[in-house]
């Protein structure tokens, strides 16, 4: 992939993200800054860091698991490294999305 291609990709990323809407705010995810340093290498791998929108947030689990999958339907999309972020459980929910 050359640059043109994984820019664009990360383009369709951020349009599939913003199809991702938190249901307490009924915002989208990129929106809401919940989603940032998202980079796109050329081999197709996503990293990103999930950060919910409090540190006890109580959809952060069921929302991070939106993301990554809204993000893996993007084509070109082989593999993600997601870091949480701002959470009480981050640890735990890093460990449990990049499964």
């Amino acid at each position: 992939m050359n640059e043109n291609k994984t820019e664009r990709l990360e383009k369709l990323i951020i349009a599939r993200l913003r199809l991702v809407i938190d249901p307490e705010t009924r915002a989208d995810v990129i929106r809401m800054r919940l989603v940032e340093n998202l980079t796109v290498t050329e081999e197709g791998l996503v990293k990103y860091t999930f950060r919910p929108s409090s540190p006890v947030c109580p959809i952060a689990v069921s929302l991070a698991q939106q993301i990554k999958i809204a993000v893996s339907q993007v084509p070109g999309v082989h593999a993600q490294d997601i870091k949480v972020e701002n959470y009480v459980g981050a640890e735990q929910l890093t460990m449990l999305i990049n499964r």
